[in-house]
């Protein structure tokens, strides 16, 4: 049985109050309409003649360029069943040819037929509005779903990059701790696969507070999308990269180029104390730093020999740049003299990720290929701890927003691990396979310390992580007052996470599965010590004494 793509390999959270009550709705002229899809056509289009243009070896640059900056891609497979089709045209033909004679298709062609949007964006939006389009008898309710249009104190946003079948897609979602709800409230039609998302509050049209997102994708251009409209067809800013020219148009026209990245945009970080001012890394082996405010390029960085993976900017200290690359080494630069204030450390493999630490600033994490974890104080040569995390790459890392200490990483390996890295003594306080395939990211919500959202090959989940007895039982010590009084007293996994549940998920066809209900019933694995350690039996759980599930299910 095949399974259709549904791949996440970017995510954001928006922050309690930072989006507008009653998001605005667009209203599209027909003549804005077409001009929209008019240039996006022409964009298709000359994108093909530039390929078409390139050489062999271009193209196997390029080639190689999006399969080492996009590892994410390569882990979408091919759904199973379309070549069998093509085999069997041919053998078919003969019923084919039945088919038509019975039904009367060779006169299908003399009816007459609707317009044809097949070859052209034109096809996903033929009509402006639901009203203009005569195939909808059910006009649009201006009273349905009119409350959980209007946002609440309460929410948080959570916008997440989507690959399916059909299309890449930003989805806006609501999510409020206190009801227990998540479901989409908006989303955009991308043009293309997107790798990484950074929330902005800085309005490049007058400075101005707002609620934004910033995407990286495939491409070397960076879009900027407000997420207080609904119904957008297009970005509200372009930051343009670099134009791909065929050989004979790079000869009379290199006054086009601008001054953005030549390849995919691998991260993004916008800088919270100088608002105007947003970091991009990129496959060209680049770091630019952009001024929001005039939309160009202020300083490009090129201290890495590789692809730069990573870019963030430290929490506290606005001139400081964490930056991480392929070439295995982490750098902090000073961008008031990038030329001669930059600091590395090697490690052993390609950066995967690299994040400050917000709650002690002079430290920061950095991850790895081959599945290692390492913190560093930027004071200090040598790392404080170098731990083996993951199996293979650490690909996600997420600090707590409020709990020192509380680590969360995933990996291609499909496990989300739980660590307590505080004093620099990392012990891993929880490991769970979240049945997601290969996880691509993970990031922790600004409100909720303990309220994670993680993508993968298979969709995403948003976790309450004190599901786990674990983690309430490690935690409980530094949890704020509140949120220690709802766990008192639940000292065992609560019903959502308990071992028996997560078996009845398991394919015992599958070997890897088998041995992992064997380790199950023998408890939470790989736990470093057993006072940490569940209780992985089947015993009967006792009634939990909060009222409000933590777990929002998919």
């Amino acid at each position: 049985m095949s399974k259709s793509k549904n791949l996440v390999p970017c995510l954001a959270w928006v922050k309690q109050g930072c989006a507008k009550q009653k998001p605005d709705k667009v209203t599209i002229e027909k003549e804005e309409l077409r001009r929209i899809i008019e240039e996006s056509q022409n964009k298709l289009d000359a994108d093909d003649a530039s390929d078409n243009d390139m050489s062999e070896d271009e193209q196997d640059a390029v080639a190689a360029a999006i399969e080492k900056s996009q590892k994410v891609a390569g882990a979408i497979k091919t759904t199973p069943g379309k070549v069998d089709k093509r085999k069997r045209k041919q053998d078919d033909s003969e019923d084919a040819d039945d088919i038509v004679k019975k039904y009367g298709l060779e006169d299908y062609d003399n009816e007459e037929s609707a317009p044809d949007f097949s070859n052209s964006i034109g096809g996903l939006t033929p009509f402006a509005s639901n009203e203009e389009d005569p195939y909808i008898t059910l006009k649009d309710d201006v009273d349905s779903d009119e409350e959980d249009f209007i946002l609440k104190p309460t929410d948080n946003l959570l916008v997440l990059g989507r690959i399916t079948e059909e299309a890449a897609i930003l989805e806006v979602h609501i999510y409020n701790e206190e009801l227990n709800n998540l479901f989409v409230h908006h989303d955009y039609i991308l043009p293309t696969f997107p790798l990484v998302s950074e929330w902005l509050d800085f309005d490049v049209a007058d400075g101005s507070k707002g609620n934004f997102i910033a995407l990286g994708t495939m491409e070397p251009d960076i879009g900027i999308w407000d997420l207080d409209v609904v119904d957008s067809l297009e970005p509200v800013c372009v930051l343009k990269g670099k134009k791909k020219l065929s050989k004979k148009k790079e000869m009379k026209k290199k006054d086009n180029l601008t001054d953005g990245h030549s390849s995919s945009v691998l991260d993004l970080s916008w800088n919270r104390n100088v608002r105007n001012v947003l970091a991009s890394a990129s496959a060209d082996r680049t770091v630019c730093l952009w001024d929001l405010a005039e939309g160009k390029v202020v300083s490009t960085l090129k201290h890495h020999e590789k692809e730069v993976q990573c870019v963030t900017w430290h929490p506290v200290e606005q001139q400081l740049l964490l930056t991480g690359s392929f070439d295995n080494y982490a750098a902090v630069t000073d961008c008031r003299s990038p030329l001669d204030s930059v600091k590395k450390w090697k490690f052993d493999g390609e950066i995967e990720r690299a994040l400050w630490n917000h709650l002690s600033p002079f430290h920061f994490l950095a991850s790895t290929e081959k599945g290692m974890l390492y913190e560093v104080d930027v004071r200090q040569e040598k790392p404080l701890f170098t731990l083996s995390a993951h199996e293979q790459g650490v690909t996600g890392i997420s600090l707590s927003s409020q709990i020192p200490g509380l680590l969360v990483t995933t990996s291609p390996d499909k496990y989300l691990k739980v660590w307590d890295i505080q004093d620099s003594k990392p012990s891993l306080i929880l490991s769970r396979n979240l049945k997601m395939d290969i996880l691509h990211c993970v990031s922790c919500n600004p409100d909720h310390p303990f309220v994670f959202a993680i993508g993968g090959n298979k969709d995403f989940k948003v976790w309450d992580i004190r599901e786990s007895a674990a983690v309430r039982r490690h935690f409980l010590s530094r949890m704020p007052a509140p949120l220690a009084a709802e766990c008192a007293g639940d000292d065992e996994d609560l019903p959502e996470d308990t071992a028996a549940d997560a078996m009845a998920d398991l394919n015992m066809d599958d070997d890897e599965d088998m041995a992992e209900e064997e380790e199950m019933l023998a408890g939470d694995r790989g736990l470093i010590k057993a006072s940490q350690s569940t209780n992985g039996g089947l015993a009967k759980k006792k009634k939990r004494k909060r009222k409000k599930k933590h777990t929002v299910p998919m």
